[in-house]
């Protein structure tokens, strides 16, 4: 397997039940060739997303639900799929079983701990809405690493 490895930013979008408004304005703004992986993890797990087949109407860039061994991209927004840590290595999603089963999900602080890990590009990370601190915890390890956080 060749490491591919990428350099252009990604911006992960963390939030929950309250996102979605959220979500769609921030595509709406975005340009199309921002050059950016957009990555959206929503914590909400106990149902499947349809956010794949909602955000589409607010870009124009492509919406995909990751997939496994799925490559990023630039100018493309990603949607994690329900029930699923999420996780980057060689420029590839990965997707692992759920570490959290009960309770409130920890998807959004697995997924940024990841990119600090892993990724070399810059990484920008926006908590718009959430529940029990996740993704709080893993903003210090993106500011630690030089990226930009936003909550």
């Amino acid at each position: 397997m060749t490491n591919t490895l990428k350099n252009f930013p990604i911006v992960c979008v963390g939030g929950s039940a309250g996102g979605l408004d959220a979500y769609s304005r921030l595509l709406q703004n975005l340009p199309s060739d921002m050059g950016a992986a957009i990555v959206i993890v929503n914590h909400i797990t106990i149902m499947p997303t349809q956010l794949h087949e909602v955000l589409p109407r607010y870009t124009k860039m492509p919406v995909e639900l990751i997939t496994e061994r799925l490559q990023i991209t630039a100018n493309r927004v990603f949607i994690i799929p329900a029930n699923r840590d999420l996780h980057v290595v060689a420029g590839e999603f990965r997707l692992l079983p759920i570490s959290k089963p009960r309770g409130w999900s920890d998807v959004i602080t697995v997924f940024l701990r990841s990119l600090t890990l892993h990724w070399d590009g810059k990484l920008i990370a926006v908590i718009v809405s959430g529940f029990d601190g996740d993704g709080a915890a893993a903003l210090c390890g993106i500011k630690e690493v030089g990226g930009i956080t936003i909550a």
